[in-house]
Protein backbone atom coordinates (compact mmCIF):
# COMPACT_ATOMS: atom_id res chain seq x y z
CA UNK A 1 0.00 0.00 0.00
CA UNK A 2 2.66 2.37 0.71
CA UNK A 3 4.47 1.36 -2.39
CA UNK A 4 1.25 2.32 -4.44
CA UNK A 5 0.06 6.03 -2.70
CA UNK A 6 4.23 6.93 -3.30
CA UNK A 7 3.89 6.47 -6.51
CA UNK A 8 0.64 8.05 -6.97
CA UNK A 9 1.56 11.25 -5.19
CA UNK A 10 5.12 11.28 -7.09
CA UNK A 11 3.44 13.15 -10.28
CA UNK A 12 2.22 15.97 -7.12
CA UNK A 13 4.22 18.81 -6.49
CA UNK A 14 6.49 17.96 -3.41
CA UNK A 15 5.50 20.39 -0.24
CA UNK A 16 5.20 24.15 -0.27
CA UNK A 17 8.31 24.91 -2.03
CA UNK A 18 7.70 22.76 -5.88
CA UNK A 19 3.77 24.34 -5.12
CA UNK A 20 5.15 28.06 -4.72
CA UNK A 21 7.10 27.69 -8.41
CA UNK A 22 3.96 28.31 -10.74
CA UNK A 23 2.51 31.27 -11.34
CA UNK A 24 0.05 30.65 -9.01
CA UNK A 25 2.30 31.70 -6.41
CA UNK A 26 0.61 34.61 -4.99
CA UNK A 27 -2.75 33.21 -5.73
CA UNK A 28 -1.83 30.20 -3.40
CA UNK A 29 0.09 32.77 -0.40
CA UNK A 30 -3.09 33.77 -0.14
CA UNK A 31 -5.21 30.98 0.05
CA UNK A 32 -2.46 29.97 2.78
CA UNK A 33 -3.16 33.00 4.38
CA UNK A 34 -7.33 32.66 4.23
CA UNK A 35 -7.42 29.77 7.36
CA UNK A 36 -5.65 31.84 9.47
CA UNK A 37 -7.62 34.83 8.75
CA UNK A 38 -10.97 32.85 8.90
CA UNK A 39 -9.65 31.55 12.20
CA UNK A 40 -8.78 34.92 13.68
CA UNK A 41 -12.36 36.50 12.97
CA UNK A 42 -13.53 33.56 14.33
CA UNK A 43 -12.49 34.34 17.72
CA UNK A 44 -15.44 36.74 17.84
CA UNK A 45 -17.63 34.48 18.91
CA UNK A 46 -16.24 31.11 19.28
CA UNK A 47 -15.38 30.50 22.94
CA UNK A 48 -18.45 28.66 24.32
CA UNK A 49 -15.99 26.40 25.90
CA UNK A 50 -17.41 24.02 28.79
CA UNK A 51 -15.79 23.87 31.59
CA UNK A 52 -13.25 21.38 32.48
CA UNK A 53 -10.38 20.49 34.48
CA UNK A 54 -6.67 21.11 33.59
CA UNK A 55 -5.48 18.86 31.15
CA UNK A 56 -1.24 20.42 30.51
CA UNK A 57 -0.70 16.76 29.88
CA UNK A 58 -2.41 16.63 26.50
CA UNK A 59 -0.02 17.31 23.64
CA UNK A 60 -2.43 17.32 20.81
CA UNK A 61 -0.39 17.01 17.16
CA UNK A 62 -2.75 18.10 14.25
CA UNK A 63 -1.88 16.31 11.07
CA UNK A 64 -2.76 16.84 8.07
CA UNK A 65 -1.99 14.29 4.74
CA UNK A 66 0.21 17.30 3.55
CA UNK A 67 0.26 21.20 2.50
CA UNK A 68 -2.93 22.46 1.48
CA UNK A 69 -4.50 25.69 2.44
CA UNK A 70 -7.46 24.33 3.70
CA UNK A 71 -5.36 22.55 6.97
CA UNK A 72 -4.21 26.60 7.71
CA UNK A 73 -7.25 26.98 10.37
CA UNK A 74 -5.92 24.15 12.01
CA UNK A 75 -2.73 25.92 13.78
CA UNK A 76 -4.84 28.99 15.05
CA UNK A 77 -7.32 26.24 16.09
CA UNK A 78 -4.75 24.14 18.03
CA UNK A 79 -3.18 27.09 19.75
CA UNK A 80 -7.20 28.57 21.18
CA UNK A 81 -7.87 24.76 22.16
CA UNK A 82 -4.57 24.87 23.94
CA UNK A 83 -5.33 28.34 25.70
CA UNK A 84 -9.09 27.74 26.09
CA UNK A 85 -8.97 23.71 27.44
CA UNK A 86 -5.36 24.32 29.18
CA UNK A 87 -3.86 21.93 27.12
CA UNK A 88 0.61 20.95 27.50
CA UNK A 89 -0.18 21.82 23.55
CA UNK A 90 -2.17 21.69 20.62
CA UNK A 91 0.63 21.86 17.43
CA UNK A 92 -0.13 21.80 13.87
CA UNK A 93 2.48 19.77 12.31
CA UNK A 94 2.29 19.41 8.68
CA UNK A 95 4.67 16.53 6.60
CA UNK A 96 6.52 17.78 3.77
CA UNK A 97 5.16 16.53 0.91
CA UNK A 98 1.51 14.31 0.32
CA UNK A 99 3.00 10.89 0.64
CA UNK A 100 1.86 8.56 3.04
CA UNK A 101 4.46 7.03 4.41
CA UNK A 102 6.30 10.84 5.07
CA UNK A 103 3.18 12.03 6.81
CA UNK A 104 3.58 8.46 8.67
CA UNK A 105 7.34 8.55 9.23
CA UNK A 106 6.24 12.26 11.30
CA UNK A 107 3.31 10.77 13.11
CA UNK A 108 5.97 8.08 14.59
CA UNK A 109 8.58 10.92 15.09
CA UNK A 110 5.90 13.04 17.18
CA UNK A 111 4.95 10.18 19.52
CA UNK A 112 8.40 9.61 20.49
CA UNK A 113 8.75 13.24 20.98
CA UNK A 114 5.63 13.13 23.33
CA UNK A 115 2.99 14.26 21.57
CA UNK A 116 0.04 11.55 23.40
CA UNK A 117 -3.16 12.36 21.09
CA UNK A 118 -3.28 13.21 17.37
CA UNK A 119 -5.78 14.52 14.84
CA UNK A 120 -5.17 13.08 11.51
CA UNK A 121 -6.16 13.67 8.27
CA UNK A 122 -5.47 10.21 6.46
CA UNK A 123 -3.04 10.17 3.60
CA UNK A 124 -5.15 7.10 2.55
CA UNK A 125 -8.72 5.47 3.82
CA UNK A 126 -7.10 2.17 4.33
CA UNK A 127 -3.26 2.81 4.23
CA UNK A 128 -3.48 4.89 7.47
CA UNK A 129 -5.52 2.38 9.46
CA UNK A 130 -2.01 0.79 10.65
CA UNK A 131 -0.45 3.93 11.99
CA UNK A 132 -3.18 4.71 13.98
CA UNK A 133 -3.90 0.98 15.33
CA UNK A 134 -0.03 1.33 16.16
CA UNK A 135 -0.67 4.61 18.48
CA UNK A 136 -4.06 3.32 20.37
CA UNK A 137 -1.98 -0.08 21.02
CA UNK A 138 0.03 2.28 22.94
CA UNK A 139 -2.40 3.61 24.57
CA UNK A 140 -2.25 7.16 21.95
CA UNK A 141 -5.78 8.14 21.44
CA UNK A 142 -6.36 9.48 17.46
CA UNK A 143 -9.23 11.38 15.67
CA UNK A 144 -9.19 10.96 11.52
CA UNK A 145 -9.72 14.85 10.92
CA UNK A 146 -11.52 16.19 7.49
CA UNK A 147 -11.24 12.78 6.47
CA UNK A 148 -12.51 9.18 7.05
CA UNK A 149 -10.61 5.98 7.78
CA UNK A 150 -12.43 2.77 6.14
CA UNK A 151 -13.84 0.96 9.00
CA UNK A 152 -13.04 -1.07 10.74
CA UNK A 153 -10.31 1.15 12.45
CA UNK A 154 -8.77 2.26 15.82
CA UNK A 155 -9.85 5.89 15.01
CA UNK A 156 -11.93 7.15 17.91
CA UNK A 157 -14.54 8.71 15.57
CA UNK A 158 -14.35 10.92 12.31
CA UNK A 159 -15.06 14.42 12.25
CA UNK A 160 -15.35 16.42 9.21
CA UNK A 161 -17.45 17.72 6.30
CA UNK A 162 -20.13 15.40 5.16
CA UNK A 163 -18.50 15.73 1.74
CA UNK A 164 -20.30 13.78 0.04
CA UNK A 165 -23.80 15.28 1.03
CA UNK A 166 -21.93 18.27 0.51
CA UNK A 167 -20.93 17.95 -3.42
CA UNK A 168 -24.63 16.40 -3.87
CA UNK A 169 -25.85 19.73 -2.82
CA UNK A 170 -23.60 21.96 -4.50
CA UNK A 171 -24.46 20.06 -7.95
CA UNK A 172 -28.19 20.36 -7.16
CA UNK A 173 -27.41 24.56 -6.56
CA UNK A 174 -25.51 24.33 -9.96
CA UNK A 175 -28.12 22.60 -11.84
CA UNK A 176 -30.50 24.76 -9.95
CA UNK A 177 -28.82 28.35 -11.35
CA UNK A 178 -28.65 25.87 -15.14
CA UNK A 179 -32.36 26.20 -14.74
CA UNK A 180 -32.40 22.69 -14.84
CA UNK A 181 -30.94 21.31 -17.79
CA UNK A 182 -27.16 21.79 -19.94
CA UNK A 183 -24.11 19.66 -19.83
CA UNK A 184 -21.49 20.38 -16.79
CA UNK A 185 -17.73 19.91 -15.37
CA UNK A 186 -16.60 18.33 -11.98
CA UNK A 187 -13.02 19.60 -11.20
CA UNK A 188 -11.91 17.37 -7.95
CA UNK A 189 -8.76 16.72 -5.77
CA UNK A 190 -6.21 13.86 -5.22
CA UNK A 191 -7.82 10.43 -5.67
CA UNK A 192 -5.61 9.35 -3.03
CA UNK A 193 -7.55 11.90 -0.50
CA UNK A 194 -10.73 9.42 1.31
CA UNK A 195 -13.42 12.61 0.00
CA UNK A 196 -12.35 12.64 -3.49
CA UNK A 197 -14.40 9.37 -4.09
CA UNK A 198 -17.23 10.38 -1.96
CA UNK A 199 -17.52 13.88 -3.81
CA UNK A 200 -17.76 12.19 -7.19
CA UNK A 201 -20.28 9.54 -6.45
CA UNK A 202 -22.43 12.24 -5.60
CA UNK A 203 -21.86 14.52 -8.29
CA UNK A 204 -22.50 12.07 -10.49
CA UNK A 205 -26.10 11.21 -8.30
CA UNK A 206 -27.29 14.62 -8.34
CA UNK A 207 -26.71 14.82 -12.53
CA UNK A 208 -28.28 11.17 -12.49
CA UNK A 209 -31.22 12.12 -11.05
CA UNK A 210 -32.28 15.01 -13.60
CA UNK A 211 -33.25 12.08 -15.82
CA UNK A 212 -30.62 13.07 -18.49
CA UNK A 213 -31.65 16.79 -18.06
CA UNK A 214 -28.13 17.16 -17.14
CA UNK A 215 -24.69 15.76 -18.61
CA UNK A 216 -21.99 15.00 -16.66
CA UNK A 217 -19.31 16.20 -19.78
CA UNK A 218 -16.15 14.90 -17.55
CA UNK A 219 -14.64 14.02 -14.20
CA UNK A 220 -11.14 15.92 -13.69
CA UNK A 221 -9.29 14.62 -10.67
CA UNK A 222 -5.81 15.10 -9.09
CA UNK A 223 -5.53 18.71 -9.66
CA UNK A 224 -5.42 19.78 -6.19
CA UNK A 225 -2.30 21.69 -6.64
CA UNK A 226 -1.33 25.13 -8.85
CA UNK A 227 0.23 23.86 -12.05
CA UNK A 228 -1.89 20.52 -12.80
CA UNK A 229 -5.09 22.77 -11.93
CA UNK A 230 -3.94 25.76 -13.90
CA UNK A 231 -3.15 23.38 -16.48
CA UNK A 232 -5.95 20.91 -16.59
CA UNK A 233 -8.70 23.48 -16.17
CA UNK A 234 -7.63 26.47 -19.02
CA UNK A 235 -7.18 23.62 -21.19
CA UNK A 236 -10.50 22.28 -20.64
CA UNK A 237 -11.67 25.62 -21.13
CA UNK A 238 -10.08 26.26 -24.15
CA UNK A 239 -11.02 23.48 -25.88
CA UNK A 240 -14.40 22.69 -24.49
CA UNK A 241 -15.91 25.39 -22.57
CA UNK A 242 -18.15 26.92 -25.08
CA UNK A 243 -20.19 23.14 -25.06
CA UNK A 244 -20.19 23.31 -20.92
CA UNK A 245 -23.01 25.14 -19.22
CA UNK A 246 -22.14 24.73 -15.39
CA UNK A 247 -18.53 23.91 -13.42
CA UNK A 248 -18.69 22.20 -9.87
CA UNK A 249 -15.35 21.93 -8.18
CA UNK A 250 -15.40 20.23 -4.71
CA UNK A 251 -11.55 20.73 -3.89
CA UNK A 252 -9.84 23.99 -2.76
CA UNK A 253 -7.65 24.92 -6.01
CA UNK A 254 -9.66 23.98 -8.12
CA UNK A 255 -12.17 26.23 -7.16
CA UNK A 256 -9.64 29.39 -7.22
CA UNK A 257 -8.61 28.38 -10.68
CA UNK A 258 -11.88 27.68 -12.07
CA UNK A 259 -12.97 31.12 -10.32
CA UNK A 260 -9.92 33.03 -11.84
CA UNK A 261 -10.88 31.52 -15.64
CA UNK A 262 -13.77 32.56 -15.41
CA UNK A 263 -13.02 36.21 -14.88
CA UNK A 264 -10.44 36.01 -17.30
CA UNK A 265 -12.63 35.03 -19.68
CA UNK A 266 -14.98 37.48 -18.84
CA UNK A 267 -18.54 35.68 -19.36
CA UNK A 268 -20.74 34.59 -17.35
CA UNK A 269 -22.80 32.50 -19.42
CA UNK A 270 -20.94 29.15 -17.74
CA UNK A 271 -22.32 29.09 -13.93
CA UNK A 272 -20.35 27.62 -11.67
CA UNK A 273 -20.47 26.35 -7.36
CA UNK A 274 -17.45 26.64 -5.82
CA UNK A 275 -16.16 24.88 -2.59
CA UNK A 276 -14.76 26.69 1.03
CA UNK A 277 -13.54 30.14 1.74
CA UNK A 278 -10.66 31.42 -0.63
CA UNK A 279 -10.53 35.22 -1.19
CA UNK A 280 -10.74 34.40 -4.63
CA UNK A 281 -13.84 32.48 -5.34
CA UNK A 282 -16.00 35.19 -2.57
CA UNK A 283 -14.92 37.68 -4.70
CA UNK A 284 -16.00 36.28 -8.13
CA UNK A 285 -19.35 35.24 -6.24
CA UNK A 286 -19.71 38.76 -5.59
CA UNK A 287 -18.53 39.90 -9.05
CA UNK A 288 -21.57 37.74 -10.23
CA UNK A 289 -18.98 35.14 -12.17
CA UNK A 290 -19.55 32.13 -9.50
CA UNK A 291 -22.99 31.47 -8.01
CA UNK A 292 -22.14 29.78 -4.70
CA UNK A 293 -19.31 28.25 -2.95
CA UNK A 294 -20.22 25.21 -0.35
CA UNK A 295 -18.49 26.33 3.30
CA UNK A 296 -16.54 23.67 5.24
CA UNK A 297 -15.22 24.30 9.20
CA UNK A 298 -11.92 23.40 9.47
CA UNK A 299 -11.30 25.80 12.41
CA UNK A 300 -14.46 23.90 14.15
CA UNK A 301 -13.07 20.78 13.76
CA UNK A 302 -9.00 21.33 14.66
CA UNK A 303 -10.90 23.25 17.73
CA UNK A 304 -13.40 20.84 18.86
CA UNK A 305 -11.02 18.12 18.41
CA UNK A 306 -8.53 19.23 20.63
CA UNK A 307 -11.09 20.10 23.47
CA UNK A 308 -12.08 15.86 23.11
CA UNK A 309 -8.19 15.64 23.84
CA UNK A 310 -8.31 17.68 27.02
CA UNK A 311 -11.57 15.94 27.92
CA UNK A 312 -10.36 12.25 27.62
CA UNK A 313 -7.50 13.38 29.69
CA UNK A 314 -9.41 14.56 32.22
CA UNK A 315 -11.35 10.67 32.29
CA UNK A 316 -13.78 10.89 29.80
CA UNK A 317 -14.92 8.16 27.43
CA UNK A 318 -16.36 8.10 24.12
CA UNK A 319 -20.00 6.82 24.01
CA UNK A 320 -20.18 3.82 22.13
CA UNK A 321 -24.13 4.42 21.54
CA UNK A 322 -23.68 8.15 20.91
CA UNK A 323 -25.62 9.76 17.82
CA UNK A 324 -23.18 8.64 15.34
CA UNK A 325 -24.04 9.16 11.92
CA UNK A 326 -23.01 7.17 8.67
CA UNK A 327 -20.86 7.55 5.94
CA UNK A 328 -19.84 4.70 3.23
CA UNK A 329 -16.46 4.84 4.93
CA UNK A 330 -17.32 4.83 9.05
CA UNK A 331 -20.06 4.39 11.11
CA UNK A 332 -18.96 6.82 13.59
CA UNK A 333 -18.75 10.07 11.96
CA UNK A 334 -19.75 13.35 12.89
CA UNK A 335 -20.66 16.17 10.34
CA UNK A 336 -18.70 19.27 11.18
CA UNK A 337 -20.80 21.47 9.23
CA UNK A 338 -21.23 22.61 5.50
CA UNK A 339 -23.65 25.75 4.13
CA UNK A 340 -24.02 27.11 0.87
CA UNK A 341 -23.54 30.16 0.61
CA UNK A 342 -24.38 32.42 -2.70
CA UNK A 343 -24.22 36.26 -3.30
CA UNK A 344 -26.73 37.37 -0.70
CA UNK A 345 -24.84 35.53 1.81
CA UNK A 346 -21.23 36.20 1.21
CA UNK A 347 -20.43 39.13 3.43
CA UNK A 348 -21.78 37.30 6.47
CA UNK A 349 -20.25 33.62 5.82
CA UNK A 350 -18.20 33.78 9.02
CA UNK A 351 -21.40 34.56 10.88
CA UNK A 352 -22.50 31.22 9.52
CA UNK A 353 -19.60 29.43 10.32
CA UNK A 354 -19.53 30.76 13.92
CA UNK A 355 -22.59 29.72 14.76
CA UNK A 356 -22.10 25.82 13.24
CA UNK A 357 -19.05 25.80 15.85
CA UNK A 358 -20.79 27.17 18.58
CA UNK A 359 -23.68 24.19 18.06
CA UNK A 360 -21.42 21.55 17.78
CA UNK A 361 -19.19 22.26 20.39
CA UNK A 362 -22.25 23.79 23.04
CA UNK A 363 -23.74 20.17 23.84
CA UNK A 364 -20.79 18.33 22.28
CA UNK A 365 -19.70 16.07 25.64
CA UNK A 366 -23.53 15.57 26.38
CA UNK A 367 -24.43 13.94 23.13
CA UNK A 368 -20.32 12.00 22.66
CA UNK A 369 -18.81 11.59 25.33
CA UNK A 370 -19.44 9.89 29.00
CA UNK A 371 -17.64 12.08 31.77
CA UNK A 372 -16.93 11.22 35.10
Amino acid sequence: MLGRISAAHSAQPQGETAMMRSSFAAGLKTSMLAGALLAAALLGGAAVAPAQADSTTTKVALVPGGPHPYFAAWAQAGADAARDFHLGAADYKVPPAWNLAQQNDLISSLAAQGYNAFLIFPGDAVGSRPIVAELADGGVPAIALAGCLQDPSKALFCMGTDTGHSAYLGTQALIKAMGGHGRIVHFTGFLVDPNTRLRMDNVARAVAETAGAVTLVQTIADIDAPEPAQDKINAFLATQGGSVDGIVTTAWIPAVVAAEALRKIGAKRIHMIGIDHDPVVLAAIKDGYVDGTMLQNPYGQGYIGSYVMGRLADGCKVKADAPWASTAQTTHFIDSGTALVGPAEVDRYLDTMRAVTKALLADFQQKYLVCP
